[in-house]
């Protein structure tokens, strides 16, 4: 397998499999929620995360598929719970082109949707009847809260280190790679040193995720269905501005700092503080380290042994670093 779609082809009855449990899982008997819900499934996204428990559970050598299908499903749950809740919290109309609950219903639709799908994925690990796939699910909200909350606290300081960055990220976006790769060597019962392999090779994975994610803030997208400079316009100072104030000249560096400091920022000053981002160098940075980051996760993966078929999550990882979307 050497691109994305023969691993999406390899891994399709699985998805279907996924995708039915979820739906089946979410049915209810109040025909609001069955529109809600429904209208909602209608659009899969890229489903990385069940792939990710999914080729965590065949690399490991998982027999069960039944308790394979009920991880990967309880995990893209809590993953679109976690959207729903975003999109209510950042009043977002649309998420890659689609409106989104809180605009063709309202906030309070929204939240209640998010919260029946949390409950949904939790009822689901239960039936594994893993207490360790149990916690990972329990101890994900937990994770993803707090990297949100983090960053709503680092969007009130004056700067932002890189160190306290890469925490923020690990909490919000690596966390639920973690989650996955935990839930796929659960299933596989791997041993310990497996398990370690697969969590340290996640983290990297989700940190790529999200560093990517921040790049296209600088640019003009509309199949991104965010505005450029829209983490700038939230109080989020992400990597490729990080390392400009850090590496920038200090006259200009202090300039874009005191900018920084306003607050509220109009159209003109967040491209002011994108174009000298920028021009100081962040966005190559940001992308030495992606290669830095595919690198070191390449060699984690290695350290499974040459018997062990990575090539299917290095091509996803290669696949989440290259995307334009």
């Amino acid at each position: 397998m050497t691109d994305i779609q023969s691993i999406r082809r390899s891994l399709a009855p699985d998805l279907e499999s996924i995708n039915a449990l979820i739906a089946e899982r979410l049915s209810s008997t109040n025909p609001l929620i069955n529109e809600v819900i429904g209208r909602y499934l209608t659009h899969k996204g890229k489903q990385l995360r069940p792939m990710m428990v999914i080729l965590t559970a065949r690399l490991l050598g998982a027999a069960d598929t039944g308790k394979v299908n009920a991880s990967a499903a309880s995990i893209e749950m809590l993953h679109n719970a976690s959207l729903i809740h975003d999109d209510v919290i950042d009043q977002s109309p649309t998420r890659h082109g689609v409106a989104t609950i809180n605009t063709m219903w309202d906030n309070h639709i929204a939240v209640l949707v998010g919260d029946y799908f949390v409950s949904s994925a939790l009822q689901l690990v239960i039936s594994t009847g893993d207490l360790r796939a149990i916690e990972t699910i329990a101890s994900l909200g937990r994770l993803l809260s707090t990297g949100e909350m983090d960053q709503i606290h680092n969007a009130t300081n004056l700067s932002i280190s890189e160190a306290a960055y890469y925490e923020i990220i690990s909490h919000k976006t690596a966390s639920l790679f973690v989650a996955c790769v935990e839930m796929g060597a659960y299933a596989a019962e791997a041993d310990t040193a497996k398990l370690d392999i697969m969590r340290r090779f996640a983290m990297l994975f989700g940190q790529c995720f999200q560093i990517k994610d921040d790049i296209f803030d600088y640019f003009k997208s509309d199949s991104l269905g965010k505005p450029t400079g829209n983490d700038l316009r939230e109080g989020k100072v992400t990597l490729p501005l990080i390392y400009a104030l850090s590496h920038g000249p200090s006259e200009k560096s202090r300039e874009m700092d005191l900018l920084l400091t306003r607050g509220s920022l109009d159209d003109a000053e967040i491209a002011t503080l994108i174009n000298y981002a920028i021009e100081a160098g962040g966005i190559d940075y940001a992308y030495t380290t992606l290669r830095d980051l595919r690198d070191r996760a390449a060699a984690i993966l290695a350290e499974l042994g040459p018997d062990a078929d990575t090539t299917p999550l290095l091509t996803l990882l290669d696949y989440i670093i290259a995307r334009d979307n």
